[in-house]
């Protein structure tokens, strides 16, 4: 398959925006793939995916392009070749639960990610000591009430030319305008199997409904709460007599697992987005990672019965009168012969 270059246009909602996009990648040879937009809170967002391999221009002269496209138009263009970069820059952003961030800052000292960790952002600076020890910027863009300075934190994303953003227990709500920018590059983990107990405090919310079965959920963030496409989910059992703060310590574990697996499936662009839903890429291997249950907790599941039986039994020929008895012959043969006495 073909790479593609994605466009993103952000702005206020004017007519012709559309049209003055595709009409100059048209001029310039550049088909276009795919196009989705939507408005939010009176923001406009255009994303764009466009075959440029056949382009009668360079990619400089294109960004130059539709840069000042943007700027006559007034809205920001951003533009993401395939050739771009080849390790990606990652912004992590929290708040002050550490176990998630820990497991990040692990597995890339460990070459597991295949891309840099740049940045650790916070609407509290309660972690800023765990990100020195692993020599990487922190930047607190939070009030005394912890409210975050959103054009703060997308000054940092520019600055820093992050390619996907991962939130790691990351306590507040992104808006708009920044969703827009990085849409399908922004990865959350939320501690309930989705959509069940979707907003705050989800593991009061599994303890209160005496679930038997709770979870975690990591999924690409859109501008519907908690609704975004899902990537990865890992399940445990609840105890009968289990705290609101037992069942939050056997699901950190679980975050910070399904997080790091959501990662690496979207750095190793295993995993795509079409129509709200992910799915693992034709040429990638499934089984390299685990979306949901255990191969081991799959086979302990039964595998029947199923439905069908009913059907089965129904499509049978009905028997006619009598052909419930035996015929003579077996009957003469299953009679014991009184010359046997």
């Amino acid at each position: 398959m073909t790479d593609l270059t994605e466009i993103t246009v952000i702005g206020g909602d004017k007519t012709g925006l559309i049209a003055n996009v595709t009409t100059l990648l048209f001029e310039r040879g550049i088909n276009v793939e795919d196009l989705d937009q939507a408005v939010r809170d009176g923001i406009f967002r255009m994303t764009l995916h466009a075959d440029t391999s056949e382009m009668v221009c360079t990619e400089e002269t294109l960004r130059d392009a539709l840069s000042d496209l943007g700027d006559e138009l007034g809205v920001d263009v951003q533009v993401r070749f395939p050739s771009d970069r080849e390790t990606k820059q990652i912004a992590v952003l929290t708040t002050k639960e550490s176990h998630c961030l820990e497991a990040l800052f692990e597995a890339w000292t460990n070459d597991e990610l295949g891309a840099d960790i740049s940045v650790v952002i916070g609407n509290r600076d309660s972690l800023e000591p765990l990100a020195s020890q692993y020599d990487v910027p922190f930047h607190d863009i939070g009030d005394e009430k912890g409210s975050p300075d959103e054009d703060e934190l997308l000054e940092l994303l520019e600055r820093y030319d992050v390619d996907l953003i991962v939130l790691a227990r990351y306590m507040r709500i992104l808006g708009p305008n920044v969703v827009f920018r990085y849409e399908d590059r922004i990865i959350n983990i939320h501690p309930s199997l989705l959509p069940a107990f979707p907003g705050a405090a989800a593991y009061r919310q599994a303890k209160e409904e005496g679930v038997r079965i709770a979870g975690v959920t990591a999924h690409y963030v859109t501008t519907d709460l908690d609704q975004g496409p899902i990537i990865t989910q890992r399940a445990f059992d609840v105890p009968d007599d289990a705290s609101v703060e037992e069942i939050k310590e056997l699901g950190q574990p679980l975050e910070a697992d399904a997080l790091l697996e959501a990662v690496q499936l979207h750095l190793d662009g295993a995993v795509s987005v079409h129509r709200g839903r992910t799915s693992v890429r034709q040429d990638a291997d499934e089984s390299d990672y685990q979306l949901g249950m255990t191969k081991q907790a799959r086979e302990a599941n039964p595998d029947r019965p199923v439905d069908g039986l009913g059907d089965a039994l129904a499509d049978a020929p009905e028997m006619e009168d009598g052909d419930d008895e035996p015929a003579d012959d077996a009957r003469d043969e299953a009679a014991p012969d009184p010359s046997d006495d």
